[in-house]
C-alpha cells in the first residue's frame, strides 16, 4: 500500500542513475523491507539518494516539465517537506481524504456538472485535488513582476487607445485592428476613468513549457472569474489535510476580498462619508453567480441587478428600503454590451439607462472600466511584449506564447503551411470556442479551416503548442499520477497593483490530457506561495502517520454552476450574436481533442 504510494512519488524510470547513486543504494531486499515512515524521511533528508530504478508509478511525460521532481526523480529542493509529507500520509489516508471530501461536498450542494465520457454528468463532487502546486518564494516575485509589469502596460495601452493613440502613430499596432475588435468600446472615447485605472481586476493565464519557463497565454481583463475557488479551495485543504501545511509556511490568500474593496475604494470619486462599492450581477442564471454573491458576501457590500439601480442627474443610485442610496464604485461582472442600453445593445434587459452618461460625469467608478476588453483580445495580445517597451521603456519579465498574426500574409501562410503543427484561435472568443489544435485535428477540417482564415484573417491567430508541466495528482485510490496544470494569478489595480500569492490552478484530471477546463472534466489544486525562508523543512522519521481529519466543511458553498471559469457570461452568451466566425465544427474541438489540446484551449 505504502509502497505503492511511494512509487508514485519517486523517478519517472526513463532517467538514468549515476554510477555514485547507485553505490550508495541498498540492495533490492533491504528496499522491500523499508519502513514506509523511515523511506519517507529518508526521501526528504537524503533525497539524492533516490533514484529511477525506485520508479514503478510516477512517470512524468516526456519533453513536460515536472514541479514537484526533478531530473533523477529527486524532489525539487523546495517540495522536499511537501514530498514526505504525502508519502506519510500514504494512498489509504489520501484517497480516505477524497472520500471525505466527496462525501462533504455532495452532501452540501457542493457539486458541478461536467461532461463526462458518457455525456453530461450531473452532481459531481468538486474537482478538487489534494496535492497542492507548490511554488518557491524566489519563483513567485519573478511570476509577481512580469504580471505586474504587464498590467501597468495593459493600462497604458486602454488609456491610449481612448485618447492620444500614440501607439498606433508609432506603427506599433495597427488602428485597423483595433477597431476591428469586438471589445472596442466607441462610448468609452475620451472618457479618462477615476485614478485613471481600466483593469482593476485582472486574470493572465500562465503555463510552464518543457523547460521550466513560464509564459502568459491569455490576459484576462474583462471580468475574469475563479478568485473565489481560489480561496474556497485553501479553506478545504487546510480542513481535510491540515498536516500537509506542516512543514512550509504557505503564504495567505484570503484577504483578496479587502484587497478588492480597498482598491474599488481607491478609485471611487470622494464621498463625504465611506464610498459605496456594489457587486452588480446579471443575475441567479449567470454560471458565475456564485461568485458573484461570495465575493458581494465576502467584502460587506450589496449584490446587485440592474432593476436595483437607477441613475438620477448622472448620478447612479441603489435603491433600498430607505430611499436612494448614492453608489460611488460598481464592480460589474457583465459585458459592456449589456451595461447601459442607451449606449450599447439597446435590446438588453440587464443593463441601467444613463449609466454611461454617469460614468462620463465622473460621479462613479466602474470596474473593470469600460472598454477595457479592447485589450482583452487574442490579436491584442501578439503585441503586449511591445507594449512595455514603448510604453514602460523595458523587457518584458514574462514572455508570450509564440504567437502569429493572420491579417499578416507571410505569418498567414507561413502558418497555414504549417497548420498540422500549430493551434487555431478565434480571436473573439474565450473558454476553448472555436480552437482548432492542428496535431490531433483531421487534415480535411484544417483544410477547410484554411479557406475561413484567408476570407477573415483579421479573426484568427495561430499559436506554437505548449507543453503544459505537470504536477503529482491523487487518483481515487490515492495513488499519484502526474497530470498537466495551467495557472491563472488575481490582480487588484487600486493606488498599486496587488497580486494574491499563488492563483487558481486548473489542472487536467485525465490521463495524457492538457484540458484543464472544468467543464470538460478538469479540476483544480490549491496553489501555495512559500515564504522566502522556507522550502526545505524535512519531516523527521519518528513522527506518526497522521489521522485525516474529518471536515465539517461549514462555510463552503460552491454552488453547482460557479465553476466554468470561461464560461461566465451565461446570459450574455445566450443572447449574444456569433463572433467567431463560420469554421467548421469549430465549437467541440476542445471537447474532442487529445494530448496536447488544452494548452491553447
Amino acid at each position: 500500500m505504502h509502497a505503492s504510494l511511494y512509487r508514485g512519488l519517486v523517478a519517472p524510470s526513463n532517467l538514468r542513475t549515476t554510477p555514485t547513486t547507485r553505490t550508495a543504494r541498498t540492495s533490492s531486499s533491504d528496499r522491500r523491507t523499508w519502513d514506509p515512515v523511515a523511506r519517507a524521511a529518508r526521501i526528504s533528508i537524503l533525497s539524492t539518494e533516490v533514484t529511477s530504478d525506485d520508479a514503478a508509478g510516477y512517470r512524468p511525460p516526456r519533453g513536460h516539465y515536472d514541479e514537484v521532481f526533478g531530473p533523477g526523480g529527486i524532489p525539487r529542493g523546495h517540495a522536499v517537506g511537501l514530498a514526505s509529507e504525502i508519502a506519510r500520509l500514504g494512498p489509504e489516508l489520501l484517497a480516505a481524504a477524497g472520500h471525505r471530501r466527496d462525501a462533504i461536498f455532495v452532501q452540501q450542494g457542493i457539486t458541478f456538472d461536467a461532461t463526462g465520457e458518457d455525456g453530461p454528468v450531473k452532481d459531481r463532487p468538486f474537482p478538487l485535488d489534494l496535492v497542492p502546486r507548490i511554488l518557491p518564494a524566489a519563483e513567485w516575485d519573478h511570476i509577481e513582476r512580469g504580471l505586474q509589469q504587464r498590467i501597468r502596460a495593459l493600462n497604458r495601452f486602454i488609456d491610449d487607445v481612448y485618447h492620444e493613440r500614440d501607439i498606433v502613430r508609432a506603427g506599433i499596432v495597427p488602428w485597423r485592428l483595433i477597431v476591428s475588435r469586438s471589445h472596442f468600446a466607441r462610448a468609452a472615447h475620451g472618457v479618462r476613468p477615476p485614478g485613471g485605472v481600466y483593469c482593476h481586476v485582472a486574470g493572465c493565464d500562465l503555463v510552464r513549457d518543457g523547460d521550466g519557463t513560464w509564459k502568459v497565454l491569455e490576459d484576462n481583463v474583462r471580468t475574469p472569474s475563479g478568485i473565489s475557488y481560489v480561496l474556497e479551495n485553501r479553506v478545504a485543504m487546510t480542513r481535510l489535510v491540515p498536516q500537509l501545511f506542516q512543514h512550509h509556511r504557505v503564504r495567505p490568500v484570503d484577504h483578496y476580498p479587502q484587497l478588492l474593496l480597498a482598491g474599488l475604494r481607491s478609485v471611487a470619486p470622494s464621498a463625504e462619508d465611506e464610498a459605496t462599492v456594489v457587486v452588480w450581477t446579471p443575475g441567479p442564471m449567470n454560471s458565475a453567480y456564485f461568485e458573484h454573491a461570495f465575493l458581494a458576501r465576502q467584502m460587506g457590500v450589496e449584490l446587485v441587478e440592474a432593476s436595483d439601480l437607477v441613475v438620477r442627474d448622472d448620478v447612479l443610485y441603489m435603491r433600498t428600503t430607505a430611499g436612494l442610496r448614492r453608489v460611488h464604485a460598481v464592480y460589474r461582472r457583465l459585458d459592456d454590451d449589456f451595461v447601459d442600453p442607451l449606449e450599447f445593445r439597446p435590446d438588453s434587459l440587464l443593463g441601467v439607462p444613463g449609466l454611461v452618461r454617469a460614468y462620463r460625469a465622473g460621479t462613479v467608478a466602474i470596474a473593470n472600466a469600460l472598454g477595457t476588453g479592447v485589450a482583452d483580445d487574442k490579436a491584442i495580445y501578439h503585441y503586449v511584449p511591445e507594449m512595455i517597451r514603448f510604453y514602460l521603456g523595458e523587457e518584458p519579465i514574462l514572455s508570450n506564447v509564440e504567437t502569429y498574426i493572420m491579417s499578416d500574409e507571410a505569418q498567414r501562410e507561413a502558418a497555414l503551411a504549417r497548420r498540422t503543427e500549430l493551434v487555431f484561435k478565434p480571436t473573439g472568443e474565450s473558454g476553448g470556442k472555436g480552437v482548432f489544435i492542428g496535431p490531433s485535428t483531421p487534415r480535411d477540417e484544417l483544410d477547410g479551416l484554411a479557406d475561413v482564415i484567408r476570407a477573415q484573417p483579421d479573426k484568427w491567430i495561430a499559436q506554437e503548442v505548449v507543453s503544459l508541466s505537470t504536477v503529482p495528482t491523487a487518483l481515487p485510490d490515492g495513488t499519484l499520477a502526474p497530470r498537466h496544470v495551467d495557472l491563472r494569478p488575481f490582480a487588484v489595480f487600486g493606488e498599486q497593483i496587488r497580486i494574491v500569492p499563488g492563483g487558481l490552478t486548473r489542472v487536467a484530471l485525465k490521463e495524457g490530457s492538457m484540458i484543464v477546463n472544468s467543464s470538460q472534466g478538469g479540476g483544480s489544486k490549491d496553489t501555495w506561495v512559500l515564504e522566502e525562508d522556507d522550502g526545505r523543512r524535512p519531516a523527521t522519521g519518528d513522527q506518526h502517520l497522521h489521522e485525516v481529519i474529518p471536515a465539517g466543511m461549514p462555510g463552503l458553498r460552491y454552488g453547482a454552476e460557479g465553476w466554468q471559469s470561461q464560461q461566465q457570461q451565461q446570459q450574455q452568451s445566450l443572447a449574444s450574436p456569433a463572433t467567431a466566425g463560420s469554421a467548421p465544427r469549430a465549437d467541440t474541438r476542445c471537447e474532442t481533442s487529445p494530448q496536447g489540446e488544452a494548452s491553447q484551449c
